[in-house]
């Protein structure tokens, strides 16, 4: 099941976060944390955002020198409480 199926409510506040970094010209995470406060650097690179208001977390891999992101998981707030961030995996399902 794709991710906005499953939280629809999300769809559009992750489309309106794709779309902010796709156009966006960070160089560093410093730069990203001035435009989004609440961003949290983990282990491997991961930048963790809250989307909606904190009820939806994003984990990505961003790799800054190549402009690249890789998302590595998705979900509610009360999910995340319940995962390693450093090391999960996105899931194909």
């Amino acid at each position: 099941m794709h991710y906005c199926e499953k939280y629809p409510l999300a769809a559009t506040a992750l489309q309106e976060w794709y779309y902010e970094l796709l156009n966006s010209r960070f160089k560093n995470f410093n730069e990203l944390k001035l435009v989004y406060g609440n961003a949290s650097l983990v282990a491997d690179d991961r930048v963790i955002f809250n989307i909606m208001g904190n009820r939806y977390r994003l984990i990505v891999r961003i790799v800054f020198d190549f402009k690249a992101i890789q998302i590595k998981w998705f979900g509610t707030h009360a999910e995340y409480d319940k995962i390693d961030v450093t090391v999960i995996q996105f899931k194909k399902k």
